[in-house]
């Protein structure tokens, strides 16, 4: 198996590859840096079942802009929690996730 090519600099070794990964982890943050002012849950919402997580969602007073805006919230909280979700939690989140889609697509129809 063939190393990377190391070049020699001030005596000390570089390695080309090394300034990828740091690249690389500030890109899988971006996240954390989003800002939402449009839906408001209230707190432990996500430790619900999923038809309170729908329902609640769903409802003017958290989601001003309408249920999809809730549902946008939903896949946000589930993309950022990642794989601290245990099975069961991603399970009734999914689940939620589909209340809430049933919910918008009767309405638009």
């Amino acid at each position: 198996m063939a190393s990377p090519k190391r070049k020699r600099s001030l005596g000390r070794t570089v390695n080309h590859r090394s300034k990828t990964p740091a690249k690389k982890a500030a890109s899988k943050r971006w996240i954390a840096k989003v800002k939402t002012d449009s839906t408001h849950p209230p707190e432990g919402l996500f430790k619900k079942d999923a038809s309170t997580i729908a329902r609640t969602l769903a409802s003017k007073t958290v989601s001003p802009k309408g249920p999809s805006s809730g549902l946008r919230m939903l896949t946000y909280f589930i993309n950022r929690a990642g794989k601290k979700l245990s099975a069961s939690r991603q399970a009734e989140l999914e689940k939620a996730k589909a209340l809430l889609s049933k919910r918008i697509h009767k309405r638009s129809t």
